[in-house]
């Protein structure tokens, strides 16, 4: 197998998928840069999406290769590639065609954070409406959603990354954010929730691992049934404790689309 020069750590991993009980056909994951799922860290790909993905390697047998890659590029890949996945990615009817789905990994709220200091006062989608730029990663779920609730002051940008120091420099006033992923999105340009002030709730998402339409649906079936042994046998929960254990804000009740 051809393995990306990034993820050697994952040598070992790989080595005891190919053996006897590994399927015939290999798989090509890919995943992106983003805190806590998935992210390099020295050298190594790590993550809580990560620590799932390789349990089910080790229980389906199956032989892959893993590649960090732009949000957009495996989003992408994924519709046209055969036998290849991407992980993780939230779930929305608009995108259920696209994809096979083995799931839910994770389940979190999706929200509008702005500085605590800031006095806004924002509680519905008519009044995010009235900002001059929202920055939202292109093709993301809540990127997709916001454009469908009529938004015009949408500006897509590459990472989140991107979208959080913007935010970190005053460029846009909101901040859009998964409640899992928000301590590490803030971290990493110094900032943590104490800064932020969450503003209201629209939409809640349910991550998983997509499949390309014409991977055989025997292999997505067997991943499926895989996350399903580890959410009986208490691994599933193990390592959401390890990665989520930290108190989390509420989120606010959802807040319905305004006219």
């Amino acid at each position: 197998m051809r393995l990306n020069s990034k993820l050697c750590a994952w040598l070992g991993l790989l080595a005891c998928c190919v053996g006897g009980s590994a399927l015939a056909e290999p798989l090509r994951l890919y995943t992106e840069e983003y805190r806590p799922l998935s992210y390099m860290d020295q050298g190594k790909l790590t993550g809580m999406a990560v620590d799932v993905v390789e349990l089910l390697i080790q229980r389906t047998g199956q032989a892959v290769t893993v590649q960090v890659v732009p949000w957009t590029r495996g989003y992408q890949r994924v519709q046209q590639e055969a036998n290849s996945a991407l992980f993780t990615v939230v779930r929305t009817a608009k995108r259920e065609a696209l994809f096979q789905w083995v799931g839910p990994i994770t389940q979190g709220y999706t929200s509008f954070y702005a500085r605590r200091d800031s006095g806004l006062h924002v509680r519905r989608l008519a009044d995010v409406g009235r900002f001059s730029t929202l920055a939202v990663p292109k093709q993301w779920y809540s990127h997709e959603f916001l454009s469908d609730q009529g938004l015009d002051n949408l500006y897509g940008v590459p990472t989140p990354q991107h979208m959080v120091k913007m935010f970190k420099h005053g460029r846009i006033e909101l901040l859009v954010a998964d409640d899992l992923a928000l301590d590490d999105m803030l971290a990493q340009v110094g900032m943590s929730r104490a800064d932020v002030e969450l503003q209201f709730t629209f939409m809640h998402n349910d991550s998983y691992i997509a499949f390309s339409n014409n991977t055989d649906p025997a292999v997505v079936q067997r991943w499926q049934q895989a996350l399903n042994t580890l959410k009986r046998d208490g691994n599933l929960e193990r390592i959401h404790q390890h990665w989520f254990a930290r108190s989390h804000e509420m989120p606010s009740p959802l807040a319905q689309p305004s006219p």
